[in-house]
């Protein structure tokens, strides 16, 4: 196992409400020919911890862009928090309000401090007032632990704060709902813990979160549920504990193999 293997969660807290957060009904999505997404169905519960898992080019990255029209499907439907997602922007934008999301790459503003990559959002989008959203932007770096960082610019950096800054940035919005898309496939290895414990602390707070990631020990340890994807399709998903002591599917089994090394 990684060294996430030694993540104590409290799980008391971590309660799923009856309530849908996500609704995904038969999405499929092309590029060109290619048929990229087929016959997605998934329902997220708010307060849900999802993984989604799988091989490379299996669509895992696809599936949580689309829910915030990153990335457009062509079929199939897409609700989240109530609202079907179509191309009306204002729906668009209504869903992106709700929805943080938090990439491999920070996509950080290299010419803005880190208070003025937090607060750039909020004080446009959400027409927040500028002291306001500095001290918004301050109660949530102080959340990932980086207070200090508030004045240097991305450059003078670590990767691991960086992307700190980046779940910062998105916490900055007052999402209901966050999406990770392997946050910590560029960082170096010593860095990966902090990045993950900022997420665990996210989870214990009942964010409901859907996370692509390697990161296996996260999994067992963070997730209701983990997801399974190959070819573009949900091959399996179970909760952690089934998921990887007995996985059904063929394919489930042989990626497993390779990425726990048993």
């Amino acid at each position: 196992m990684s060294m996430t293997e030694e993540m104590q969660v409290d799980t008391s807290k971590m309660k799923i409400s009856d309530e849908v957060a996500i609704r995904i009904e038969g999405m499929n999505k092309w590029y060109g020919q290619f048929h990229v997404l087929r016959d997605i169905d998934l329902t997220v519960y708010r307060g849900e911890r999802i993984v989604i898992c799988g091989p490379s080019g299996s669509g895992k990255s696809t599936l949580i862009r689309c829910i915030n029209a990153l990335e457009e499907h062509q079929k199939g439907k897409i609700e989240v928090d109530g609202t079907v997602l179509s191309s009306d922007l204002k729906q668009i934008d209504k869903i992106r309000s709700e929805v943080g999301m938090c990439f491999q790459h920070f996509n950080l503003f290299p010419h803005l401090t880190i208070l003025e990559n937090c607060t750039l959002a909020p004080i446009w989008v959400r027409k927040t007032p500028k002291r306001d959203a500095e001290k918004t932007a301050m109660h949530f770096l102080e959340k990932v632990k980086i207070p200090d960082q508030a004045h240097k610019y991305p450059g003078q950096l670590s990767g691991g704060q960086q992307q700190r800054v980046a779940i910062a940035r998105s916490l900055c919005m007052r999402p209901r709902i966050m999406l990770f898309d392997e946050p910590t496939s560029a960082l170096d290895p010593e860095m990966i813990k902090e990045v993950l414990d900022t997420m665990i602390e996210l989870a214990e707070e009942g964010m409901t979160m859907l996370c692509v990631t390697h990161e296996m020990g996260f999994a067992r340890q963070v997730a209701n549920r983990v997801i399974f994807m190959d070819q573009g399709q949900i091959v399996e998903q179970n909760e952690p504990e089934e998921f990887f002591k007995n996985p059904k599917s063929e394919r489930t089994k042989l990626f497993l193999s390779q990425i726990l090394g048993h």
